[in-house]
């Protein structure tokens, strides 16, 4: 599968998350490749610390606005089972490109309704890719959430504009910090904090997400494969 960390807003906690998911999969014995497609070089930086200090990490790429490009993205995750990539805030050109080779969009929310608000730009976009792939999977993602009543009414507000959101929540919590800070994903570095049960529930839920749009899509394709048998051609 293919993950897209997006949303204009900074701040949102996408590369904490891509960090966390790539992560995870990869201690899931998965191949992973990880795409730090923001300018700032978060998780770039993230994969030298683990380097310097001899940790294993996802494999890293940076890649940009024409990752989409044929001949760019695909041709470097033939060798990976899933790919994650890690966008930036307002670069609108780099998380279209995303959006145009994602499976499944995730878009982290701060825990106010203020910050719902705030993704309606978000939202467009990921419409907006729908309209060319309609088997494109978006939802938001709660984050650095402390409150549990302010977490609901961010969540009510995603929902009102048109965004569902994933059962899924990230806490803010310091063991993240000190996870990116010491080069490792969070269930790497404490694999039995709270912190750590949080990104795993969430690599669950999107590989059900997942499994669920592959199924949706081959019953969609095999409509239609039957819609047009039994047709004439139309060839010469």
């Amino acid at each position: 599968m293919i993950i897209a960390l997006c949303g204009q807003k900074g701040g949102s906690g996408k590369s904490t998350a891509a960090q966390g998911i790539a992560t995870e999969l990869m201690l899931r014995e998965r191949r992973v490749l990880l795409v730090d497609a923001d300018p700032q070089g978060t998780t770039r930086t993230w994969s030298d610390v683990a380097g310097e200090g001899g940790r294993r990490v996802p494999s890293v790429v940076a890649m940009g606005a024409k990752m989409h490009v044929p001949g760019q993205l695909d041709a470097v995750l033939r060798s990976y089972d899933d790919c994650v990539i890690d966008c930036p805030p307002r670069h609108g050109e780099i998380q279209r490109a995303a959006l145009m080779v994602a499976d499944l969009a995730i878009l982290p929310c701060g825990p106010s309704p203020a910050d719902a608000w705030a993704m309606t730009e978000s939202v467009e976009l990921v419409n907006e890719a729908k309209i060319v792939r309609p088997h494109l999977l978006a939802y938001g993602l709660i984050s650095q959430m402390r409150r549990i009543a302010i977490g609901a009414g961010a969540r009510d507000a995603l929902v009102g504009i048109g965004l569902p959101v994933l059962a899924a929540e990230l806490r803010q919590r310091a063991a993240h910090a000190e996870a990116m800070a010491s080069g490792q994903g969070i269930t790497d570095y404490d694999a039995t904090s709270p912190a750590a049960d949080e990104v795993r529930a969430l690599v669950d839920e999107l590989f059900a997400l997942t499994r669920k749009g592959t199924h949706a899509k081959h019953k969609t394709s095999t409509r239609r494969s039957q819609a047009t048998e039994g047709r004439p051609s139309s060839a010469p």
